[in-house]
């Protein structure tokens, strides 16, 4: 059955969910307060990333991130702050931090990154998209011995996981990147991962679903969520009210705003992140991770993306030119012939990634609201993992068997 269907959010969540819901029939607006051509959405590293199977919230990560708090340029930087729900996301984020989070959470993340991955390819098969798209693998760049040790850790927690990884030498290394130095005692290379150039996609699947008669509503700020039995009846912005049989939260970082509406605290953490892109002939052809840095690299098309860093610090756009000169830093560091001028750090830009306690997405229904979908919290992922969470929440709405089990995903749970 047809269903009038309200995404609030055009990110790469949201507009996967368009483009799954309109393929079962149903009626589609999106609506989202910006332009929708920036954010998070647009200045990510366009990662397709099954290796990345260690959430976040990992043994060691809260130590370490006490530790960064002192160094506004390190890799994660938690600002501490008096805000009630900041509060309870650190104590959340902390009982989080476990072996027995993280072997529950390496399943589902390489399903959903693995689903994704096909999906793009299906996407672009379909739709006779040109959006660019390759599957050149991922090197983990190490400079120290002790870094290389815990990838190649990592790397073997992926091969049990079926991935396709192998540790190379620095025969190997120059091998494959001939045209460009690098500094590094050793690295991996994940066969299994692809990237592509998220601003192509982006415009073409906008493009895509207002053919076929989504509705945009740009501009436009959701203030309030109107409730009756458990339902929302209708939704108001900052220009109108708004009706429809069922609704998707895909506000990114903004959605746990939402989420108090239906009295459901959903524990959510902004985490920005930068980039610098450069036109430079950079040699690079394969996308690669700084391991010691957590700095992105990304050869797109027609330029090369660094993206890096994670600051928690709430809801802001601001510029941090100090971790902006960071990224930068570390760019020389591994790739000595790099130098990322002026010009190219002033244009950086940033974006807010929606990070949930335990390294886990938030996609499903709330028990406190019955046609109100929820899907965020991808924090790093969001990318990763976007074609698998709208075709999640196109089976949720359209009451389908879903693809993967996200039990897990719950928005309800606890931590």
């Amino acid at each position: 059955m047809s269903k009038k269907i309200i995404i609030i959010g055009g990110g790469i969540i949201g507009l996967c969910s368009a483009y799954y819901l309109k393929k079962e029939g149903h009626s589609i607006s999106i609506i989202d307060q910006s332009n929708m051509d920036s954010g998070a959405s647009y200045v990510n590293a366009g990662f397709l990333t099954p290796s990345h199977i260690i959430p976040l919230s990992a043994p060691g990560v809260m130590k370490k991130g006490f530790k960064w708090m002192l160094n506004p340029a390190s890799p994660l930087y938690i600002k501490p702050r008096l805000d009630v729900d900041f509060l309870k996301w650190t104590y959340a984020f902390n009982k989080s931090c476990t072996a027995t989070n993280v072997k529950k959470a390496i399943p589902l993340i390489k399903e959903l990154n693995l689903l994704s991955q096909a999906l793009y390819d299906a996407i672009k098969q379909d739709e006779n998209f040109t959006f660019h798209l390759e599957k050149n693998g991922l090197l983990m760049l190490c400079q120290t011995d002790k870094m290389l040790e815990e990838e190649l850790h990592t790397a073997r927690i992926a091969k049990g996981e079926g991935l396709d990884v192998s540790e190379i030498s620095l025969d190997e290394l120059k091998m494959l990147e001939p045209k460009i130095s690098i500094s590094a005692v050793g690295a991996i290379h994940y066969k299994c991962d692809s990237h592509s150039t998220p601003q192509e996609f982006m415009m073409e699947m906008k493009t895509y679903l207002k053919n076929e008669g989504v509705q945009f509503l740009t501009n436009e700020k959701v203030e309030d969520l109107v409730l009756v039995n458990q339902k929302i009846v209708s939704l108001k912005t900052n220009k109108q009210t708004l009706e429809a049989d069922e609704f998707v939260l895909a506000a990114g970082s903004w959605s746990a705003f939402l989420t108090k509406k239906i009295g459901l605290n959903l524990l959510l953490q902004a985490g920005k992140g930068y980039r610098i892109n450069t036109h430079q002939s950079t040699g690079i052809s394969i996308p690669a991770i700084l391991a010691e840095a957590k700095v992105a690299v990304t050869p797109m098309n027609g330029y090369t993306r660094f993206a890096g860093t994670m600051e928690i610090a709430g809801i802001n756009n601001a510029i941090n030119t100090v971790r902006v000169e960071a990224i930068s830093k570390a760019v020389s560091q591994y790739y000595p012939e790099i130098k990322l001028n002026d010009s190219e750090k002033n244009e950086a830009a940033s974006g807010l990634r929606p990070v949930s306690p335990d390294g886990l997405p938030y996609i499903g229904k709330s028990t406190k609201c019955s046609n109100l979908t929820i899907a965020t919290g991808h924090a790093m992922m969001g990318w990763s993992m976007a074609p698998a969470t709208g075709k999640l929440v196109s089976e949720i709405i359209s009451e389908k068997h879903l693809s993967i089990a996200i039990q897990n995903c719950h928005p309800d749970r606890a931590f």
